[in-house]
């Protein structure tokens, strides 16, 4: 299983995941299919199926073009959230195949959007699995909850994507890793690890390479908003429950301004 970054539009990423003894290969949320088509060409892949988190336009935008350039092609998404192009409604628990080694398991992961769908792929292969997780879970981030609750997103985050295995791989669906870590210092800032993260994510950055992936283990060190089963978080809210904690850290995120640089005066 070879999985590749497609940096689309601003700060959006698609996904390639091959399956390299056939060269099939499933795209995740081709929002430029021509770019997306190139990237797999340089590989020798070809596109078989979409995979579709959820409707919103920078994710789902591409999938009519798509359609259009790869006649046939299927375009997989959730039931409940009305994507634009689909050809197969998928619900939690819906199984799909790529190629002869790649199984996927759909995952309903809504809050972000009523239907928004994670991809869960394991190989045959003795490899770690991936998950693929669209705007539900970021690098030290979580989506906006646009069409849910916050009991929603804690079962989402820490429930269904936090039973997974530990060395599960993160691929999200936008580049908002040095920002969302600058935001977990300030609700954590005694947090080595998350210092750790942020400097090798600005490196990272500023080499121009991507912060994907990351694991469901970092993520549970790394990410307040699946650390607040933890006392100690709900108690810097004054929270009595990790759902009320989990509301608490959004709004604060929803209001925060970012840092800010102030240019020394000469």
């Amino acid at each position: 299983m070879k999985i590749v970054p497609v940096a689309c539009l601003e700060d959006n990423y698609a996904y390639l995941i091959i399956d390299e003894t056939t060269k099939a290969a499933a795209a995740v949320d081709p929002v430029e299919p021509e770019k997306v088509l190139a990237a797999a060409s340089e590989v020798g892949a070809y596109i078989d199926c979409v995979l579709t988190t959820h409707h919103h336009w920078d994710h789902a935008g591409g999938n009519e073009k798509m359609r259009l350039l790869v006649p046939g092609i299927k375009v997989y998404g959730g039931s409940l959230d009305n994507v634009k192009g689909c050809t197969d409604q998928v619900e939690n628990g819906t199984k799909v195949s790529v190629g002869k080694e790649i199984e996927i398991r759909c995952l309903h992961t809504p809050c972000h959007t009523k239907g928004h769908i994670s991809y869960y792929v394991s190989s045959k292969e003795e490899e770690d699995p991936a998950v693929f997780t669209g705007d539900t879970l970021f690098i030290a981030g979580c989506g906006r909850f646009f069409e849910g609750t916050a009991e929603q997103m804690y079962q989402s985050l820490c429930v269904t994507l936090g039973s997974l295995p530990k060395s599960t791989r993160v691929y999200c669906g936008h580049e908002y890793t040095v920002k969302n870590l600058q935001f977990m210092l300030t609700v954590e800032p005694e947090n080595e690890k998350v210092k750790q993260k942020l400097e090798w994510a600005q490196k990272q950055r500023e080499a121009n390479q991507p912060t994907v992936p990351s694991t469901i283990g970092d993520e549970f060190e790394i990410n307040t908003f699946m650390r607040v089963d933890l006392p100690e978080i709900q108690a810097k809210f004054g929270a009595k429950s990790p759902i009320e904690a989990l509301r608490m850290v959004r709004n604060t995120k929803d209001t925060w301004k970012g840092v800010t640089h102030c240019r020394a005066m000469l």
